[in-house]
């Protein structure tokens, strides 16, 4: 049974850096051909993907976001860091990680989200 599990601080203030964390059980974060993403779901809106790390640690990222995220992992703890800089209360949302098992955008596995709101 594969578990993720996001976490970080619930509450910036505008200009700081996000970073949450996610713990994966069950499943190395290097299986083959697997795919760790972060996506986000604002208030009212729908959800928007913002990037992944792969098997092999190479990174996509939303060209929308492109100048301010990076997503790295620890392959020593099967976690995986999201950190989006210089942030707006525009990024005020529900941020979720999840499992990609092939890179079609199509999960399988999800975390429970971690509120994230950002005050100006």
């Amino acid at each position: 049974q594969v578990q993720l599990q996001g976490w970080g601080p619930g509450l910036l203030k505008a200009s700081q850096t996000l970073s949450l964390t996610c713990a994966v059980y069950g499943d190395p974060i290097t299986t083959d051909y697997s795919y760790w993403s972060w996506i986000r779901q604002p208030p009212g809106k729908g959800l928007e993907w913002m990037g992944l790390i792969t098997y092999s640690d190479s990174t996509n990222y939303s060209p929308s976001l492109k100048s301010r995220i990076s997503i790295s992992r620890d392959t020593s703890k099967n976690q995986f860091t999201l950190r989006l800089s210089s942030v707006t209360p525009e990024d005020t949302a529900m941020y979720y990680c999840a499992r990609d098992p092939n890179g079609w955008r199509s999960y399988d596995y999800w975390d429970q989200g971690t509120q994230v709101t950002v005050s100006s």
